[in-house]
């Protein structure tokens, strides 16, 4: 289940992020840009969380915990939506 949440989360976040940077490259809008960054670093925050997550619970290498996975999506995600917030006041 929480493959598949990953999975829907990352290909949701991408377009956000993609059609977010397409606006930007038509219009030249700085706050586009940041839009697109933010949303780039919360969909990366929940594919490394997942990434790490898999790799901890697997049987191959050292285990790792799965509080790494917690912290590092943690970290991104609220980076991308201080990413966010600013580019909703940012100037052209």
């Amino acid at each position: 289940m929480i493959v598949a949440l990953k999975t829907i989360t990352l290909l949701l976040g991408g377009l956000i992020a993609y059609f977010s940077f397409k606006a930007y490259r038509r219009t030249g809008a700085k706050p586009l840009r940041l839009l697109a960054i933010g949303f780039g670093f919360v969909t990366a925050g929940s594919l490394i969380a997942g990434a790490l997550d898999l790799v901890g619970t697997a049987n191959i290498g050292p285990v790792l915990d799965r509080g790494y996975a917690i912290v590092a999506e943690a970290a991104l995600t609220a980076l991308g939506f201080a990413v966010i917030v600013y580019s909703l006041y940012a100037q052209q």
